[in-house]
């Protein structure tokens, strides 16, 4: 079955954008998953196409009205999971990624404004996400970037097997510093080791660069590692 995902926005023109390139526009093609962007403004029902009202309490901006956004919602709604992007919601993860891809699909709802009315959010029990703690004028670029993360670990879209388990964050982890052609550049070879051709050797010194790193840039990653069971923080043969 095809992995479903449905975006509403108020701009469905920005979609598929980057996501018709690369590995998710190949995969897109071929069918192994597809895309919806559904037109919020569709569901409003005055002859202005309104979306959105004056918050109560006062204060700047406006607010997505919840009468809108649930009639929309409810013209995607099947089960399958439904996230709303927000800088307070919870940070979006490789973990989330697995999860998603793991499913028959996903529903994003984009908000504008100063956001979108919380009784909506909270009658449709969604999952509140942010894909870092910065503020974007939309919920479009973080969708492109959650559809990217999750596309790319649908079964056949990447071409090796293995190269999703290598990656940053598996086991808590950075990835490795990656070399090739030509062996020296600039007064800067690559490391002996990489061209030993011991192919255990290479994989026990791949493992503790990523520990390295991991320990020096992200304390957080490197303490989750830590705390992992002892199986996972097993080097590979």
């Amino acid at each position: 079955m095809t992995w479903h995902a449905a975006i509403l926005t108020l701009f469905p023109e920005m979609f598929p954008g980057p996501l018709d390139h690369s590995l998710a526009g190949r995969a897109l093609r071929a069918r192994r998953w597809s895309l919806e962007a559904v037109n919020i403004r569709d569901f409003a029902s005055d002859r202005h196409r309104s979306v959105d009202d004056a918050p109560f309490g006062g204060g700047p901006g406006m607010v997505m009205r919840p009468d809108v956004v649930d009639a929309a919602v409810d013209s995607v709604a099947d089960g399958r999971p439904l996230v709303v992007f927000t800088p307070r919601g919870r940070p979006f993860n490789q973990s989330d990624a697995r999860r998603f891809a793991a499913g028959p699909g996903i529903v994003l709802l984009c908000g504008h404004y100063e956001g979108i009315d919380q009784r909506v959010i909270d009658a449709r029990a969604m999952q509140e996400i942010s894909i870092g703690d910065y503020v974007l004028s939309g919920g479009e670029l973080a969708a492109l970037v959650v559809l990217d993360a999750t596309v790319r670990l649908l079964p056949g879209v990447m071409g090796a097997a293995d190269s999703a388990a290598e990656e940053s964050f598996s086991d808590h982890l950075l990835e490795y510093p990656h070399y090739t052609r030509p062996a020296e550049w600039q007064g800067r070879r690559v490391p002996d080791i990489l061209l030993s051709g011991h192919h255990a050797a290479v994989a026990a010194w791949r493992r503790a660069e990523s520990e390295r790193i991991t320990n020096a840039r992200r304390p957080d990653l490197w303490a989750a590692h830590c705390a992992a069971p002892v199986a996972s923080q097993a080097s590979p043969p």
